[in-house]
C-alpha cells in the first residue's frame, strides 16, 4: 500500500504480522534487550523491511540503530524512515541525491485518545478537520491529521537537529488523498519549512507519507 504514497527512486517494503523478522545485529539485538518480546518482533520486521529497502538500493545491510533524536541512523548517502503500529511495519529509502527528507507514519484507523487533538492542533486547524468531517465523516481525519504531523516530524528532525513540537507545524489536509504542512519552529534552522505528502486510509489503517526535494 505504501508505495502509493511515495515519489519516484524511493523504495518501500511492508508487512502486516512478524513472520518474518529479520536477524539482527548484536548492537541491535542489544538494544532490544530487556524488551517485551512483541516489541522485539515488531523490531525485527520493522528492520528486515528496511534491509529490503537498502538491498534495493544496491546497499549492504547495516545496523540501523536510533540517533539523538530517536530516528534511525541510515548509511551515508541515504534517507529513509520506519514505522510500525498494530498489525503494520513499514520501511521507505532512498539515496540523498534523489530526496532531500523522507518521513513515513503508520495508526490504527480509530479515533484519537481524548484529549489529544486539542494538544496537536491550532483553533485554525480544528476548523479545518471539522469542515472535512462535515463534508465526509467517514474518514477517520484526525487521525490522518495525527500521523501527518508524526511524518513531518520523521522528515524534519534528521536534516534538522532540533525538536519540532505538534504546534509548529500547520497542515492542511485535502480530501484527495495529499496534504501539506508548513514549519514554524520558534528558532529555524536553513532547512525548508514545506512539505507535501500523501496520505491512504483503511477501515483499519491510515498511512502517511511526506517528503521534500
Amino acid at each position: 500500500m505504501i508505495e502509493t504514497l511515495l515519489p519516484p527512486g524511493v523504495t518501500s517494503s511492508e508487512a502486516f504480522d512478524d513472520v518474518a523478522p529479520a536477524p539482527l545485529f548484536p548492537a541491535e539485538a542489544a538494544l532490544m534487550e530487556g524488551r517485551r518480546a512483541r516489541r522485539r518482533r515488531q523490531f525485527a520486521t520493522a528492520r528486515a523491511c528496511a534491509r529490503r529497502c537498502l538491498s534495493e538500493l544496491g546497499r549492504y545491510p547495516v545496523p540501523l540503530l536510533p540517533g539523538p533524536g530517536g530516528a534511525p541512523q541510515w548509511p551515508a548517502g541515504v534517507i529513509g524512515s520506519i514505522t510500525h503500529c498494530e498489525g503494520y511495519r513499514a520501511a521507505v529509502a532512498a539515496t540523498s541525491d534523489t530526496v532531500g527528507a523522507l518521513g513515513i507514519d503508520a495508526e490504527p484507523a480509530g479515533p484519537l485518545p481524548r484529549g489529544v487533538l486539542g494538544l496537536i492542533t491550532s483553533p485554525a486547524e480544528r476548523d479545518h478537520l471539522a469542515a472535512l468531517e462535515a463534508a465526509d465523516p467517514e474518514v477517520p481525519w484526525q487521525r490522518v491529521f495525527f500521523s501527518a504531523k508524526e511524518a513531518v516530524y520523521k522528515a524534519w528532525y534528521p536534516a534538522a537537529g532540533i525538536w519540532l513540537g505538534f504546534r509548529d507545524a500547520t497542515v492542511t489536509l485535502r480530501p484527495e488523498g495529499t496534504f501539506t504542512a508548513r514549519l514554524h519552529p520558534a528558532d529555524p534552522p536553513p532547512v525548508s519549512p514545506f512539505y507535501e505528502g500523501r496520505w491512504l486510509a483503511t477501515p483499519t489503517l491510515v498511512i502517511t507519507a511526506v517528503s521534500r526535494g
